[in-house]
């Protein structure tokens, strides 16, 4: 039979534990001009689906599976990880960032927009309409975005030379790639593995947004990645399982590992869930490119709102 007094005073010390947590966390950003604490950024992650979603409805298209899988990765990224921001994107000790999984731009336009690179209603009265810079995949034209992406396989390749440029420069700033996972089947993908293992290459980062769905189903069935992990560390890259990539905190703690890892790259396999936020669209590949009907997004919008009261 379980101790009731043991159990209360488990859950007590466990919740001192998460306030000690998230206090440390506070404090942390304070000094860096950031006062967000994990529950509060996976808040925003909920907002911002809701501004993702008003864009893909707005421009009659985009990614939106994606799009909602990866929002907690770039939120994690922008909000609490990088030095970037408009003030300093062009200093050349600037931390760096390719979305290598260009087809989930949406997601990416509605972070820059709130950390002050765009301006949201600009990016929802323009984007993909005819003439625009909004495009459909990301664009460096646009302030904030260091590299044109969208064909799978090539984030990964230039962010090796970013990060073997920061070593050769003596420069600090770390470098930072999100690639989807069905993208993984590109063989560039692989050689620029192998070089960031070869060059020592401690200052890069890459994510995968783990969601196991594809344009064509799931990625076991067109070309299985369960070995993830046994395969970049063969490869000599520190690996890291994000369980929850869904999770601000987990994410969070894994950024923190890799900047203290030594001597080789750093990947994250981010386990997602594709259409994070509604049932809706929770796991369904035939939501990898998806225009929600009016009903849709009412039920959309709703289900966000009671994730993010939940939190």
């Amino acid at each position: 039979m379980i101790n009731r007094k043991h159990k209360r005073h488990v859950f007590f010390q466990d919740k001192k534990r998460d306030r000690a947590v998230n206090m440390k966390y506070r404090l942390k950003k304070e000094r860096t001009g950031i006062s967000m604490d994990f529950r509060e950024l996976s808040k925003l992650a909920y907002d911002l689906r809701k501004d993702t979603v008003d864009m893909i409805v707005a421009g009659k298209g985009g990614h939106i599976g994606g799009d909602m899988s990866v929002m907690e990765t770039l939120v994690t990224l922008y909000f609490d990880q990088m030095n970037i921001s408009p003030e300093n994107m062009n200093d050349p000790d600037r931390d760096l960032f390719v979305m290598s999984k260009g087809h989930s731009v949406e997601a990416y336009y509605a972070v820059l927009a709130k950390k002050g690179f765009l301006d949201i209603k600009e990016v929802n009265e323009k984007f993909s309409k005819f003439g625009t810079q909004y495009i459909g995949h990301p664009n460096n034209k646009l302030p904030g975005i260091e590299m044109n992406s969208g064909s799978l396989g090539h984030g990964l390749p230039v962010c090796v030379g970013m990060a073997l440029a920061g070593k050769m420069n003596k420069k600090d700033y770390r470098v930072y790639t999100v690639m989807g996972d069905g993208e993984l089947a590109e063989g560039s993908v692989w050689e620029a593995a192998m070089a960031g293992h070869q060059y020592k290459l401690d200052n890069l980062c890459a994510i995968v947004d783990r969601n196991r769905l594809q344009i064509s189903g799931n990625t076991e069935d067109v070309m299985g990645h369960d070995d993830l992990h046994e395969r970049f560390k063969s490869f000599g890259w520190h690996v890291i399982d994000v369980v929850d990539g869904n999770s601000i905190e987990q994410l969070h703690a894994a950024f923190e590992e890799a900047k203290q890892t030594k001597g080789q790259p750093t990947v994250l396999i981010a386990n997602t869930v594709k259409g994070k936020g509604s049932a809706v669209m929770e796991d369904k590949a035939s939501w990898h490119h998806h225009v929600p009907s009016q009903e849709e997004y009412e039920q959309i919008m709703k289900d966000f709102e009671e994730r993010k009261e939940q939190l």
